[in-house]
């Protein structure tokens, strides 16, 4: 009788920690916990479109998506912002449906002439067909081991797709008052506050029973509500007015805009069963924040450099490189970013991958695009994702008293500072020197392109420096080194 009543008790656990949402681990708050195990994430995904798009398969999409091992996906919800096709030099857009076709959380009115296509919305009926497009997806993508990024709002980024935008006052019927774009995220844009108040409550609401969601507040706030621009460091002689190499900071009114926000989930969610992780999207590139909102979890940065994970690590929250995809089309450039930043203490990458499109779920596109992705970069990434998930991970921070020297190589190291040392380095390097706890390891190279094993070893550490030989290596290499 009581070995029943144990498998029962043990039965129900089990079933409760499954339902139990994706939260930062207890352990170790620079990484995940999703269905009581550590997670990882990385992913190369497509450009957002999933559920405004309805000429686009999401489920041969989230096929491909499980089948090549990728676990993230990123959706913008459609409230504020759509693009155009040919926007950002990309051909096949799955972020800009056909003129009239974009799916919104407003039913569509009587009244035509909607700016992009179709009737004028009407923002105080739910369309709901388009949120039960949503809880497919997500439920969907819950079935699939897949974590949703739910990207509430977007910034616009200048007065052509500001007049594309659902809210904008010729492309609803309910008399929005606000004009200028730069004010639609701030608490000074009138009464279209209240219905982004009713958007948030109605999302978290439909959502709560989902333990694949995280929430994003405002995808790159700086971009319409800019309040200063940074060089990376004293010694870029790159021009400000390029995007790629400036920090650029959200103002004081989007900042008081997203904490408002922020407060508005956690209050809704404080009579609901769950609780969601909430992310918020900082600036390009990397900055050391000076102030996190406690209820804000992870910090995602956009073309992000390594040192963002060592100015920001002190938070104790996942650090995310939340967007790549502007730096040409070779998979090598979107790999080697994920290494760096992942071995630098990064808690979640994610590639816009630009093979997905309308036509092509499957991931096979080769288009015309700022970015890249393709079949071969997803494995890759999972390739590094299996190398990360060989160790005792949440034990890991980053170790940067290992490497002594690596010459004429970039060299990134993590480790649990006693029995498990992981290493990738980019260059010709031929040499290493470590600095490891006296014993001996267990040491395999491996080619980051494909998994193979270059070589394997054991090494003997003394009380000084050890130095190793690297093996010939194609641009990049990885090692793990594990005491015996």
């Amino acid at each position: 009788m009581m070995k029943k009543l144990f498998l029962l008790l043990f039965i129900g656990y089990s079933l409760f920690a499954k339902a139990e949402p994706i939260k930062l681990h207890p352990e170790n708050p620079h990484y995940f916990m999703y269905k009581g195990k550590p997670l990882l994430i990385v992913t190369s995904a497509e450009h957002y479109g999933s559920i405004l798009n309805l000429a686009f398969d999401y489920i041969k999409y989230l096929n491909t998506m499980q089948k090549d091992g990728m676990n993230y996906t990123r959706i913008f919800t459609g409230s504020m912002y759509w693009e155009i096709e040919g926007d950002f030099g990309i051909t096949h857009n799955t972020l800009a449906p056909k003129a009239g076709t974009a799916l919104a959380p407003w039913k569509r009115s009587s009244v035509s002439e909607n700016t992009n296509g179709g009737n004028k919305f009407d923002m105080d009926q739910w369309d709901e067909a388009y949120f039960k497009r949503l809880k497919s997806f997500v439920e969907e993508a819950q079935k699939r081991d897949i974590i949703v990024e739910v990207t509430l709002f977007t910034s616009i980024y200048n007065d052509k797709t500001w007049g594309n935008c659902p809210v904008h006052p010729q492309n609803n019927i309910n008399q929005i008052a606000i004009t200028e774009y730069k004010k639609v995220h701030t608490l000074d844009n009138g009464n279209l506050l209240s219905y982004q108040e009713k958007f948030v409550q109605k999302m978290v609401e439909e959502l709560n029973g989902f333990d694949n969601v995280i929430y994003e507040i405002q995808n790159e706030p700086w971009s319409d509500q800019a309040a200063a621009r940074h060089k990376p460091n004293v010694w870029e002689k790159s021009a400000l007015d390029n995007w790629s190499s400036r920090i650029e900071l959200a103002s004081d009114a989007s900042l008081e805009w997203q904490a408002h926000m922020v407060d508005l989930i956690v209050k809704t969610e404080k009579s609901l069963k769950n609780k969601h992780l909430i992310a918020q999207n900082y600036c390009n590139i990397l900055y050391s924040i000076p102030n996190v909102h406690p209820d804000v979890s992870i910090l995602n940065f956009h073309y992000a450099w390594p040192e963002a994970i060592t100015y920001n690590y002190g938070w104790n929250n996942v650090i995310g490189f939340d967007e790549s995809g502007f730096a040409g089309s070779e998979d090598d450039t979107y790999r080697q970013q994920a290494w760096v930043f992942v071995i630098a203490g990064g808690g979640l990458f994610n590639n816009l991958d630009y093979s997905f499109a309308v036509g092509y779920e499957d991931g096979t596109l080769v288009q015309k695009a700022p970015g890249g992705g393709s079949p071969t970069l997803r494995k890759q990434l999972l390739i590094l994702r299996k190398f990360f998930e060989q160790f005792d991970f949440i034990k890991f921070a980053p170790d940067h008293d290992l490497i002594v020297l690596a010459p004429d190589a970039y060299a990134y190291a993590i480790s649990n500072k006693k029995t498990e040392f992981a290493i990738y380095m980019i260059g010709n390097a031929n040499s290493l020197i470590l600095k490891l706890p006296k014993g001996e390891y267990n040491a395999k190279w491996i080619n980051p392109s494909d998994g193979s094993v270059i070589s394997t070893q054991t090494i003997k550490a003394g009380k000084q420096f050890t130095p190793l030989n690297i093996p010939e290596f194609q641009t990049d290499i990885a090692l793990s080194l594990v005491k015996r």
